[in-house]
């Protein structure tokens, strides 16, 4: 008898708790897509724009009818050791007095957004995801710098990747073609460094960081320009060796040329 109570009270449960399960609206997560894994540059390179296919799955259709869904889509080049210097004039010379060194800077970092940065969340929710070339943490290899010297020198890391167009933002960049389906289109500077590149793209909802979808890109150079890339590195003392050679050679071959008898 006890037993069949006890069975009719777990039968009644989960009828009761089957509408409140059935309820609960799925969470919503995005996708993105790369047409290719690949991209191949040559020597005449001078940027281009990468589009980037993704898709919300589970979307609110009122939410995304009253536009309060944004995506933000980065494409990180690959992380690397970069020195800052700072010059001073001595004695009418200028010399470099000051450096920091930042260890696993993303060489490159191109940003596309719905809308202005400010208009999608708080700065406090750009920096917990480092997200945005202003809130990208630069790791310093001497902690023990001073804070304002380590704030002068990403400041300034920060303006030469930009100038250099290494560092950009495009506002509008990512488009909603339909309730659930987005495009972005990222830039690639002219001077963009080969390696591995991560695609990131960021949901938010009503200001609220929802959820991250990543792909790789692998970015190399192609015909002349990669078999000289490919034997500096493979082959890194012949050809510092092939260098040097072809550098006399060519200075010895200019002043026989333009020697005055």
């Amino acid at each position: 008898m006890n037993g069949l109570k006890a069975l009719a009270t777990a039968a009644l449960l989960s009828v009761i708790a089957a509408p409140a399960n059935a309820q609960t609206p799925p969470t919503e997560s995005i996708q993105i897509g790369l047409s290719t894994d690949k991209v191949s540059i040559t020597a005449g390179f001078s940027g281009a724009d990468l589009t980037i296919f993704g898709s919300l799955e589970n979307p609110d259709p009122l939410v995304a009818r009253q536009g309060r869904y944004d995506i933000i889509v980065v494409l990180e080049g690959p992380p690397k050791p970069v020195v800052v210097r700072r010059k001073d004039r001595v004695l009418g010379v200028w010399v470099n007095l000051e450096s920091e060194t930042f260890e696993n800077v993303p060489v490159s970092y191109s940003v596309a957004t719905t809308r202005p940065l400010q208009d999608i969340t708080e700065p406090n929710s750009y920096r917990q995801l480092s997200l945005g070339a202003s809130n990208l943490y630069m790791q310093p290899a001497d902690a023990g710098d001073s804070p304002a010297t380590i704030e002068e020198f990403t400041a300034a890391l920060r303006e030469r990747k930009a100038a250099t167009g290494l560092y950009s933002e495009n506002v509008g960049g990512v488009q909603f073609l339909s309730q659930n389906l987005f495009r972005a289109t990222v830039r690639l500077a002219p001077n963009v460094p080969v390696g591995t590149h991560k695609a990131r793209a960021f949901l938010f909802k009503s200001g609220l960081f929802i959820k991250e979808s990543s792909a790789q890109l692998e970015i190399r150079k192609s015909g002349f320009e990669q078999s000289i890339f490919r034997v500096a590195h493979d082959y890194s003392f012949l050809y510092g060796v092939f260098a040097i050679s072809l550098a006399m050679v060519t200075g010895w071959l200019g002043r026989l040329i333009f020697r005055k008898d």
